[in-house]
């Protein structure tokens, strides 16, 4: 049977320990607070997160990593993305020669820019052959219920890949590979900031018309950034990139739309935050996206515009209507 320690008790995490465990792997839960921990073990229900999710009665959870870790085939990793590199320092030495790596984050790390399976890579000190990257349009609370959803599972090696898909397909949750784990990535990591914008245009009152100029547009930019990195812009039009867009832009499951709906409404960052019970991630990724982009020499002005917005108090009126004023140009560039 295989083994997965999924590290992380979020709303994320605890849904896809359900989908592992539904498709027949040994699924062990790791999380920091003993109280939570206690309630996933014993009662089957994460009360912070899912509630309403009866998790299956063969996942285990536990505060100790090492526990979690012992012969894992993979260890799946789903935490904000911003303290990827702190956690998986200390999980490093537990993990086996053999295990693979998964990561379930969309961002990209302040200061260094680097996608998250290049930080599990750097800190892990692992081959890319050992990291798995899963994204898609996966709005935890839909899965919980499991509703009909797919998924990408990238990995540079496409026989890892095929391993890890079988490990997570069920009746409900179908993946498919996917070796540009560049795109894949960046579809993830921008995504959630052009959720912000859509989400701002949502608060502010405006129609469906500015909600799919943002969407294409923000497309747009994430695939200019996409193949100036390398990656594939097929994968762009897949569940990696218009897929994860949509879901992200659409609905009020999503966190990073909600963010920005309360912004657009008016309300001040230090209220949205407040108000917001779980990691937006395209609050902090924005602004390490946008340095990406510089670095590369790449224009993202939709980026740009939700950075004013979110990190220098711009506001979102202003904000649009300075992207709006903008020079015209064909629409390829």
């Amino acid at each position: 049977m295989t083994r997965c320690a999924v590290l992380g008790t979020g709303s994320w995490g605890t849904a896809f320990a359900m989908i592992l465990a539904d498709a027949g792997c040994e699924v062990v839960l790791w999380g920091r607070r003993k109280e939570l921990v206690d309630a996933i073990d014993t009662g089957h229900v994460n009360p912070d997160y899912l509630p309403q999710l009866t998790l299956p009665a063969g996942i285990r959870a536990t505060t100790d990593a090492a526990e979690a870790l012992a012969g894992a085939d993979f260890a799946v990793l789903a935490v904000p993305s911003q303290t990827l590199r702190e956690n998986l320092a200390a999980w490093a030495p537990l993990l086996g020669p053999q295990t693979v790596l998964v990561s379930l984050m969309k961002g990209i790390e302040l200061g260094t820019t680097k996608r998250m399976s290049e930080v599990v890579q750097e800190v892990a000190q692992v081959g890319p052959e050992r990291v798995v990257v899963v994204t898609g349009p996966n709005l935890a609370g839909e899965i919980a219920n499991r509703q009909p959803a797919a998924t990408v599972v990238a990995c540079t090696d496409e026989q890892v890949a095929k391993r890890f898909q079988a490990a997570c397909h069920t009746p409900y949750f179908r993946p498919y590979t996917n070796t540009d784990v560049v795109g894949c990535e960046l579809g993830g990591a921008v995504k959630n900031v052009i959720g912000l914008a859509v989400g701002m245009a949502d608060g502010m009152g405006l129609g469906d018309n500015t909600k799919a100029t943002l969407i294409t547009r923000g497309l747009a930019e994430t695939m200019r950034l996409g193949l100036a990195l390398g990656a594939d812009p097929v994968t762009f039009a897949g569940l990696a990139g218009m897929g994860d867009l949509v879901a992200t832009c659409s609905s009020p499951l999503s966190r990073n739309h909600t963010f920005g709906t309360n912004l657009g409404r008016g309300m001040s960052l230090e209220e949205t935050i407040a108000a917001t019970k779980q990691t937006a991630e395209g609050v902090k990724s924005c602004a390490s996206v946008l340095d990406l982009a510089q670095r590369t020499g790449v224009e993202m002005p939709i980026v740009a515009a939700v950075v004013d917005v979110v990190h220098h108090g711009r506001p979102t009126q202003e904000a649009l209507q300075n992207l709006m004023a903008r020079s015209a140009k064909p629409e390829r560039r």
